[in-house]
């Protein structure tokens, strides 16, 4: 297989993660929601979960997705199974099994994970879409 060829590869495998941690992102949404209460209009909820406190622990998750986009729609770079792996840790630090990066989000993370079952589909789904990608780092 050529560079170009594991390039494009890779970063198939690394669309079906943004695909999965989409939905993971979106239960935690739900579950957050519901502790939280009545929201309001779509637009009120939506500027809940950007500016309360109560959701600001999701921006981690956030700012990953956004930036694993913003990697992939850089066509003039390859996506190589160093990005990848990178990818990979960075998601493990948050979700685990990696080394965890912040405690915090990993407490809540943890939390919700036993709470909310389609929680454990979504994050069933993004486990199984890092080891679909075949990459990893040494921990």
């Amino acid at each position: 297989m050529t560079t170009t060829e594991k390039d494009i590869a890779l970063r198939a495998k690394a669309i079906a993660l943004t695909h999965a941690l989409r939905k993971l992102h979106k239960a935690l949404i739900d579950v957050e929601t519901q502790y939280f209460g009545a929201v309001g209009s779509p637009l009120e909820h939506l500027q809940l979960i950007t500016t309360h406190p109560h959701f600001a622990w999701l921006q981690k998750l956030s700012s990953l997705m956004a930036e694993l986009d913003e990697r992939l729609d850089e066509k003039e770079h390859p996506f190589d199974s160093d990005t990848a792996a990178d990818f990979r840790t960075a998601v493990e630090a948050l979700i685990g099994p990696g080394k965890e990066i912040d405690a915090e989000f990993r407490r809540k993370y943890n939390v919700l994970l036993h709470d909310g079952p389609d929680v454990v589909i979504a994050h069933g789904a993004v486990r199984q879409a890092l080891a679909g990608m075949g990459v990893s780092r040494p921990q």
